[in-house]
């Protein structure tokens, strides 16, 4: 028995190190150590925990703490995560969300449920809930003033390009029309409060307007998600009809590049240092006196190393500023300098790799057009 055994982890040790099993299957976490033994599926802890909510679809054991005898070992070495990946996301459409591992609850667990559990992309042709260029519902939206969520409707069409609300479910004019080129969505969870948060934002007169929207159903503000998507790849393929999906889709929904809370002062670099909100969309920085605040108090371009843009760590000389947090950052642009304070030394650093990261990149004919603007603004 005890030879057996040695043998049978031995097997499982050589299928578990295989190229293919090295990141989750789900989510793409490195050095997974879980598996189903009814999928043949090498998943990460997090994943595994999600599996086992489908009882009847997946069986989750411990590669490293559980007995697994001979026909289990032989059946994940007959499938592994390349076949799962073959069956099971065969026909994917190319706008569909892939959640990762630093994703939301919610999206892994569409993902991981729409994958095994409704096998939604096993079959071409597929009709799918999120792909006919028209969805229409009910979603629970933030008021901008009261901070109080109420029932309204929304509708997405791909032939209007557009995306609208209505404030009664049976008024015929909308309340408001958001042209779809200019939307993103990306989940927020713990900014909205509600584990199904997802959070609009689009340009209004080339500034920020966010909408805060929950539903009470996972799978349908996903859907309602990948909607979006969808109709966004769809413009896109038409006004850039030469580039590839792959390029159409790196400009789909974007999850914004770091927030948190800062402290800023005036222009004059005189003026109290205030407590505010950031959010880094790419080249945006914009700040909010609230995390749930419908407009931005004020927003920075931020452009690239090539074109007199650069952070530094630290205060300049000569800055007299009552601030609280002691750890400065300083974003230097071609018209003047912004100062800012973390709260501790990890914040700062978190802030200035983010701020490196698009200031390493050279920008794009639009993104000049977009400094130009910012440049012009009073």
């Amino acid at each position: 028995m005890a030879a057996k055994n040695h043998r049978n982890g031995m097997a499982l040790k050589e299928v578990w190190r295989k190229e293919e099993n090295a990141l989750c299957a789900d989510c793409g976490k490195p050095d997974p150590d879980w598996a189903s033994c009814t999928l043949g599926v090498f998943i990460c802890l997090d994943c595994s925990m999600i599996h086992r909510n489908i009882p009847s679809i997946s069986k989750v054991k411990s590669l490293r703490m559980d007995h697994w005898d001979e026909a289990q070992v032989q059946f994940l070495a007959q499938h592994g995560n390349a076949v799962a990946k073959a069956t099971y996301e065969a026909h994917v459409p190319i706008y569909y969300y892939h959640p990762v591992h630093t994703d939301c609850l919610l999206l892994r667990e569409q993902w991981i449920q729409t994958k095994y559990q409704r096998k939604e992309f096993m079959e071409p042709g597929k009709h799918l809930p999120y792909s006919n260029g028209l969805k229409e519902g009910i979603l629970w939206k933030r008021g901008r003033d009261n901070g109080q969520y109420f029932p309204r409707r929304f509708l997405l069409s791909e032939r209007e390009g557009c995306l609208k609300y209505f404030t009664k479910q049976d008024a015929k004019e909308p309340k408001i029309i958001i042209k779809i080129d200019t939307i993103n969505a990306t989940f927020q969870p713990e900014k909205i409060g509600h584990p199904n948060g997802l959070q609009i934002t689009y340009l209004k007169d080339n500034k920020t307007r966010n909408i805060f929207l929950y539903h009470e159903d996972g799978k349908e503000i996903v859907d309602w998600f990948n909607a979006i998507r969808a109709v966004l790849f769809h413009y896109l393929k038409v006004a850039f009809p030469v580039a590839s999906d792959k390029e159409l889709k790196s400009r789909l929904t974007r999850n914004f590049l770091k927030e948190g809370y800062m402290e800023k002062t005036g222009p004059r670099q005189k003026e109290p240092f205030k407590k505010r909100w950031f959010t880094l969309d790419h080249r945006r920085l914009m700040y909010f006196k609230d995390p749930l605040d419908a407009f931005a108090k004020g927003e920075v371009f931020v452009g690239s190393g090539e074109n007199g843009y650069s952070i530094k760590q630290g205060m300049p000389a000569g800055i007299q500023g009552s601030f609280t947090w002691p750890y400065v950052i300083t974003i230097v642009t071609p018209d003047r300098d912004y100062l800012f304070t973390c709260e501790t030394e990890r914040d700062r650093q978190e802030w200035v790799a983010a701020f490196s990261h698009v200031i390493e990149q050279p920008m794009t004919p639009q993104e000049y057009a977009i400094e130009a603007y910012f440049k012009l603004k009073p």
